[in-house]
């Protein structure tokens, strides 16, 4: 069967099921809309931002918002039922592309049904499942179902093709797209120099993040409150205010709390140091010269998976494009106050730590450029050349 033109009319079904999915789902949107005009379709599962780019989503993402090995053996009837719903979704709609972002949990288990149902939809993965850090054999599995994967961080195609999985290019973090509003201008470097240093504390970005994180946080920083004195600014988001608000109301030094991406772009603009949880905020810090303590506690059962698979000595994805371990992380019970306190009062004063972190981050631009690219239009640029060399 001759391929068609990319540019004929196309169906895209997009699969996200996190905030950070959405954004991606609605910038590629946005871009294959400019490309493509009114010969496009956008169906699938999104949230707010994918929403206001044109998708009726099949059900609120809020209903997948579930973290930890407990909570998901626990949600797992439902979270099933909402694979099959998807996957008969996708097959009912017969796309002329599936582009999966994220949730590899969820969206692989869709994209293989979908596959096995149906070999000729082509599917882009958008954002790589971490296979460099634990379970390596997804990724040559992946190459039974995934056409192409669409990396955010600039080692993982050599990875891929090290691990025998799907073809993979480096398209770039969308956050390299935003170093403006996270780099401070004169006057806030300034305050970012100045005294009380302002300290960001940055427990996770879903509810179950927080519960793990928000008293040891409290505490380290009470502890550390002890030596120093400091401005105390914690960032999140509006569906999650009531719950911190209330969380931290009995720390013994009470953050100011910044709501909206707006309010923490600020906050990173004259922060000094920060307080996180390992994940993506780390990159995001790092990019905006903001040294950094790390710490990430689970739940027993998940603690004892992860001990077993990880196969790289740190988590923390900043560590894993500099290419050396150059931010502190503690885990499970190695995560105490007294430890947290130490290891932040040497990144607020001026030492060789603060000192060694802030070279290692003076790399990083050049890590992850893409050129004068921006990485939602190399990821169009991917889904539109996979779409148009198979059969439709």
């Amino acid at each position: 069967m001759a391929a068609r033109s990319p540019t004929a009319g196309r169906k895209i079904f997009l699969i996200a099921t996190e905030e950070s999915g959405d954004r991606l789902g609605a910038a590629l949107m946005k871009v294959l809309r400019q490309r493509l005009g009114d010969a496009v379709q956008f169906s699938g599962v999104g949230g707010r931002a994918m929403t206001q780019e044109g998708i009726d989503p099949l059900f609120p993402i809020e209903e997948l918002s579930i973290v930890g090995f407990a909570a998901v053996v626990k949600q797992l009837p439902k979270i099933l039922r909402l694979i099959r719903r998807t996957a008969d979704a996708v097959l009912d709609d017969a796309p002329d592309m599936l582009v999966i972002i994220d949730s590899p949990d969820f969206t692989h288990r869709v994209a293989r049904r979908v596959r096995a149902r149906n070999p000729e939809i082509p599917i882009v993965d958008y954002v790589s499942p971490s296979v460099w850090a634990w379970r390596p054999g997804r990724a040559r599995a992946m190459r039974r179902y995934v056409d192409h994967v669409l990396a955010l961080l600039p080692f993982e195609p050599e990875e891929y093709q090290k691990l025998q999985g799907p073809p993979c290019s480096y398209v770039g973090h969308p956050l390299i797209e935003q170093l403006a509003s996270l780099r401070p201008n004169p006057d806030e470097r300034q305050r970012r120099d100045g005294a009380p240093p302002v300290l960001l504390v940055l427990p996770g970005s879903r509810r179950s993040e927080i519960r793990h994180h928000l008293a040891l946080f409290g505490a380290a920083l009470g502890a550390l409150g002890e030596r120093m004195k400091f401005e105390l600014v914690l960032p999140t988001m509006p569906h999650l205010e009531a719950m911190v608000r209330e969380g931290v109301a009995s720390w013994p030094i009470v953050p100011r709390i910044a709501v909206g991406d707006a309010e923490k772009r600020a906050a990173f603009r004259i922060a000094r140091a920060a307080l996180a949880k390992s994940g993506t905020v780390t990159l995001e810090l790092a990019l905006s010269g903001i040294p950094m303590v790390t710490a990430y506690r689970v739940g027993a059962a998940e603690a004892f998976i992860l001990r077993r698979a990880i196969r790289v000595s740190s988590v923390i994805l900043a560590n894993l494009v500099i290419g050396a371990d150059i931010i502190p992380e503690f885990l499970q019970e190695d995560c105490t106050p007294d430890k947290l306190a130490q290891a932040l009062g040497e990144v607020i004063a001026d030492t060789p730590e603060r000192l060694r972190q802030l070279v290692a981050f003076s790399t990083m631009d050049a890590k992850m450029s893409t050129g004068d690219q921006p990485p939602s239009v190399r990821a169009a640029d991917i889904v539109l050349a996979t779409m148009a060399g198979r059969p439709g």
